[in-house]
């Protein structure tokens, strides 16, 4: 194991940051982001960038953990990507290795723009992420990275991770003051819901090239799946054949 690894371990064994001092580190992170970052320049911003998951990474790293993930591992085997098409969570940290140990270990960590996007729209809604009220997106973009963050040091230090687990929560709520390990960021399924009253399991109606259908939600995204009844459909578990089809939300009616 590395030297700065096993600092890193032993870092986040014994850290433990006051409320006063996760108060005063945030708002330095943050002040060094509108004064970085040629995108957020608001804390409601409205375009994000892949180098701004970099920037949070560098000046989270060198705030709480004095820059020993930056030492311990390379810029070259971690990436950074924002990711429209994740729905329900607001990050996720991926760890690939090579069975015949060719090639070194790599990262990514992603970041669901579409849910950061869809909150924070109402001034008078907060949104709730890993048990913070967070009123702007650049505080949801913070709780949602420092939970990727302790998902990146367990994968580097015990080679998995999981946020169910014991060791996770403890170490998110002594360094970062979590107290859960989910979000409330709006979903497409909290906008159906919302916005349309339509969820998993309604039966709806909508026109397609002059057509009226009918038939039932299977899944919410951004669109939704609606399946079709249909004797030529594909056979599902429940003894009926369906055509699937893909419906934009305003689409829908929804039937009674």
């Amino acid at each position: 194991m590395k030297p700065s690894l096993q600092k890193l371990e032993q870092l986040v064994r014994n850290s433990r940051t006051t409320k006063i001092e996760r108060r005063q580190l945030n708002q330095l992170i943050a002040d060094n982001i509108f004064a970085t970052s040629p995108y957020l320049t608001k804390a409601n911003f409205e375009t994000l960038h892949a180098s701004d998951i970099q920037l949070l990474y560098e000046l989270y790293d060198e705030n709480y953990f004095c820059g020993l993930l930056q030492s311990t591992l390379s810029s070259k085997l971690l990436s950074f990507r924002l990711s429209k098409r994740m729905t329900r969570a607001g990050g996720k940290t991926t760890r690939w290795t090579d069975p015949r140990r060719r090639r070194p270990t790599r990262y990514e960590i992603a970041v669901a723009t579409t849910l950061l996007y869809q909150s924070f729209q109402e001034p008078e809604r907060s949104v709730t992420v890993t048990g913070f009220e967070c009123v702007n997106r650049l505080e949801g973009l913070m709780r949602v990275m420092e939970h990727e963050l302790i998902h990146l040091i367990e994968m580097l230090i015990w080679s998995s991770s999981s946020c169910a687990m014991c060791r996770f929560q403890d170490i998110a709520g002594r360094v970062f003051g979590h107290t859960h390990h989910q979000h409330e960021l709006l979903t497409p399924s909290d906008l159906a819901d919302r916005d349309y009253g339509i969820r998993t399991g309604s039966k709806v109606r909508f026109d397609i090239q002059g057509h009226s259908h009918e038939g039932v939600v299977n899944r919410i995204t951004k669109r939704a799946t609606v399946l079709v009844v249909d004797p030529q459909g594909q056979p599902y578990s429940d003894g009926h054949k369906y055509v699937k089809f893909y419906v934009p939300l305003r689409k829908l009616e929804a039937v009674e």
